[in-house]
């Protein structure tokens, strides 16, 4: 799912092309899409954008009239710039925004369609689409330890909740964890004022050197590589690979639809996290360190 750094990226991208421009014609592909009748779409058409913003990990086109179209491209939601006019592709296209300077469109990878379309007016309406989030990069650290502190859930939990932190998902809660040498399943409510602070600076820096290192990747083009999985990370999306500060080998847990991978020696002093799936098929042999893990391989 495309996160903060992501987010902000397609922003910039968007405000040079089309602030100030009007939505000409929305051609939706997929009916599935748009998720709200009142107002009409069609209200939208014709209308000057007057600003984007991001609301946790939606992207807004405020419209003149107090219009707001709300696009969240859930995990395989994509956007390209093509020129005035431009189709959908067939299978994985979604819709074209038709505006002065070219056409947006939106396609969606795989057969779950969850990408979402909304058009509401006025400020009120817009604030329900907004899950209430905190913006990480605009709080202080005191702010920070009382959100993280609300409720008692992992470390990577807590990131990735969208009601505590807007616009962190799976990927870089890994980085931010593994900068900040912390555990993704140490409760939140049990760390030290000094693992806060280190788990509050790392979620900033981390969140800003990707904000600035994905924005002057694209220079004055458009986002044609919005991914999860970038081989600088250093542990997400790396399982098995070395980790960049010690070498030990990243490791992962995989559970729901989602996964966690972190650096043993750097993260959990040593010791390997159960794993839902194998830890109970193999029960007692289960390794507990890196030793007892190469030890099971090599049998």
């Amino acid at each position: 799912m495309p996160e903060l750094p992501d987010l902000e990226t397609y922003l910039v991208a968007l405000e040079a092309r089309t602030l100030g421009t009007r939505l000409g014609e929305i051609r939706l592909t997929s009916p599935f899409l748009l998720r709200s009748v009142r107002p009409p779409l069609k209200a939208a058409l014709g209308r000057r954008v007057v600003g984007l913003r991001r609301l946790g990990k939606r992207l807004v086109f405020d419209l003149e009239e107090r219009l707001f179209l709300v696009l969240h491209l859930m995990v395989a939601g994509r956007l390209r710039w093509k020129p005035l006019g431009a189709m959908p592709p067939k299978r994985s296209g979604l819709a074209a925004f038709d505006f002065e300077l070219g056409t947006l469109i939106l396609t969606e990878a795989g057969s779950k369609k969850r990408a979402s379309l909304h058009l509401v007016k006025g400020l009120e309406a817009l604030a329900g689409h907004d899950p209430g989030g905190v913006e990480p990069l605009q709080i202080g650290l005191g702010e920070f330890q009382a959100v993280l502190e609300r409720e008692r859930h992992t470390l990577k939990r807590s990131l990735t909740d969208p009601h505590l932190f807007a616009g962190i998902g799976n990927a870089y809660s890994d980085e931010i964890l593994h900068r900040a040498r912390l555990s993704p399943f140490k409760l939140s409510d049990t760390l030290s004022a000094g693992e806060s602070e280190r788990l509050y600076l790392a979620t900033r820096t981390t969140l800003q050197e990707w904000t600035e290192r994905l924005k002057a990747e694209i220079g004055n083009g458009f986002p044609a590589r919005v991914t999860a999985f970038r081989p600088e990370m250093a542990v997400h999306g790396r399982y098995g690979k070395a980790c960049p500060e010690c070498e030990a080998p990243v490791q992962r847990i995989l559970y729901a639809e989602t996964e966690a991978n972190y650096c043993v020696r750097c993260q959990t002093e040593g010791r390997l996290l159960a794993d839902r799936v194998l830890s109970r098929l193999l029960k007692k042999d289960w390794p507990k360190s890196l030793d007892e893990l190469e030890q099971l391989h090599n049998r």
